[in-house]
């Protein structure tokens, strides 16, 4: 079993007392031996405040330097914290909390009126906002109070303010940690439960990945990758988020790269920056030496980009889900040699097998304990398709993307990537819409390099000498972007299909 998270922080906070671990880009770092001494403060002044081992806590705060610390000290006191993103809607919102029935929510006071007393100004913006100062829980507010903000709610500032030392108390595996609800759930929420042992698990695994270690300087908002970088004794470094907005610009992101060794971008994010760096509009930073991505495929177009623009950067193809994370990681330099979708050997303790069907069923100490309210799992099936390369995972293709056409099944999983591949293209998306017969017209959408010229008429010719003429497209159209969705920036197909078939009704 790994050693428990926290308990490695605190034998860091023992070892490199003094050392830098984890602030906001500009601001002063809290040093280890105060970072584990806040920890301690937040889950001595939880428990005075009536917070019960068990206790679930909603949680809506940006990442900040007292947001990380608040997460922290919670799991110390043996609560369980709930992400849930409030932009999924009122009605999945409600169902979403009547599944976990949280006693606790930590939101920022800008939502409480925006939600409340501004909440006509937040759907003329197209917030439709849950009203978070009605849910019937103890309260804890991010910043200044503001209007909307629940009388009795606890300032943030108070919870993470003075109080005396106080030890972290023994960690117990088996008590839940996190609640992250998976993406794409629509009618029947499901929530994914990890344990302090399949957390820690899955942060000691992300770690040994990566080049992190005492003196190297991690940028990134990413709980899951800044979390490995304390465990290893590096510094972790916070960027900080608009006032009103909730992503990181990643242009100014990567020009504030100034002294950073490492960094995380979801694939969306870095191929804006890398538009960036090749119009000459920011400049390489100077130091970074290792780039993690993850939260959405990572095409090989991207990585030739990425490779021409920070040569002296190797960047790491993270491959994992909510239930298992990470499951295999690939170097940009293994990734450009594969003539496949390569996703690396499993990490240290996950076991993969490939289904008589093809999909990939994975388990480890790193998976969830399950499903709230669901039998515990012992394995998970990905919905991805693979195959064994030399003891290398590939991937094949998606279950649940399968198009139908005729009588053929096929998975834009096993093309996009050969799509991708092809000079002038930056990102290949096929969808299918179907028509009135359940058959499925297959569309393939692209976004092409500036200088990339008729890429339609060049994939028309080329296309039939790559790929099965099974799987050729019905269709070619060249996009400005690929629609996104979610925090990572993940091709949205159902956006994308929307949008293609109004193209359709509208010529």
């Amino acid at each position: 079993m790994s050693p428990d998270f926290l308990d490695r922080l605190a034998a860091q906070a023992d070892r490199i007392p003094d050392a830098s671990a984890l602030g906001t880009v500009g601001k002063r770092a809290l040093t280890y031996r105060e970072l584990v001494d806040t920890i301690g403060r937040v889950a001595h002044n939880l428990a005075q405040a009536g917070l019960r081992p068990g206790d679930r806590m909603l949680f809506s705060i940006r990442p900040s330097v007292s947001s990380v610390t608040l997460i922290f000290g919670a799991i110390a006191a043996g609560a369980t914290i709930v992400f849930v993103d409030p932009g999924v809607g009122p009605e999945l919102f409600a169902k979403r909390i009547g599944l976990v029935e949280p006693a606790w929510a930590a939101t920022e006071s800008l939502l409480y009126t925006v939600s409340g007393p501004l909440a006509a100004f937040g759907r003329r913006r197209g917030l439709a906002l849950p009203r978070f100062g009605a849910l019937d829980v103890r309260h804890i507010h991010s910043g200044v109070w503001m209007p909307g903000t629940p009388f009795g709610s606890t300032p943030l500032r108070r919870i993470t303010g003075d109080a005396s030392r106080t030890d972290l108390a023994p960690a117990d595996p088996d008590a839940a940690a996190l609640i992250v609800f998976t993406s794409g759930t629509t009618d029947e929420p499901k929530a994914v439960v990890h344990t302090r042992a399949s957390l820690s698990a899955g942060l000691t695994a992300m770690g040994g990945r990566t080049s992190l270690a005492p003196g190297a300087f991690l940028h990134t908002e990413q709980l899951m990758m800044g979390l490995p970088a304390l465990m290893t004794g590096a510094r972790w470094a916070m960027p900080r988020y608009p006032r009103f907005g909730t992503h990181i610009d990643p242009v100014r992101f990567t020009r504030n790269l100034r002294s950073a060794t490492h960094a995380f971008y979801t694939p969306a994010d870095l191929a804006l920056a890398l538009d960036a760096l090749e119009s000459g509009a920011i400049t390489p930073p100077p130091h970074l030496r290792q780039v993690a991505l993850g939260g959405a495929p990572v095409t090989t177009a991207l990585l030739r980009r990425a490779r021409q623009s920070l040569p002296d950067t190797e960047f790491l193809a993270i491959y994992g889900m909510t239930e298992i994370l990470p499951v295999a990681v690939a170097t940009d330099t293994a990734k450009l040699a594969h003539d496949g979708d390569l996703l690396g050997a499993p990490v240290r303790g996950v076991v993969a097998r490939v289904a008589d069907d093809g999909e990939l069923v994975l388990a480890g100490p790193n998976l969830c304990r399950g499903y709230l309210g669901a039998e515990p799992l012992t394995e998970v099936a990905t919905g991805d398709l693979a195959r064994w390369d030399d003891g290398q995972l590939v991937l094949t293709g998606r279950k649940k993307d399968m198009m139908i056409r005729g009588k053929t099944n096929i998975y834009p999983g096993l093309y996009e990537p050969v799509i991708t591949a092809i000079d002038g293209v930056r990102e290949a998306i096929m969808v299918g819409i179907p028509d009135e017969i359940g058959d499925e017209a297959i569309v393939l959408a692209v976004v092409a390099a500036p200088d990339a010229g008729d890429i339609a008429a060049r994939l028309r010719t080329s296309l039939p000498h790559l790929i099965d003429t099974t799987a050729l497209p019905d269709e070619i159209v060249v996009l400005d972007h690929i629609p996104v969705t979610g925090r990572t920036n993940k091709p949205d197909r159902n956006a994308l299909r929307e949008l293609l078939a109004q193209r359709r009704r509208a010529s």
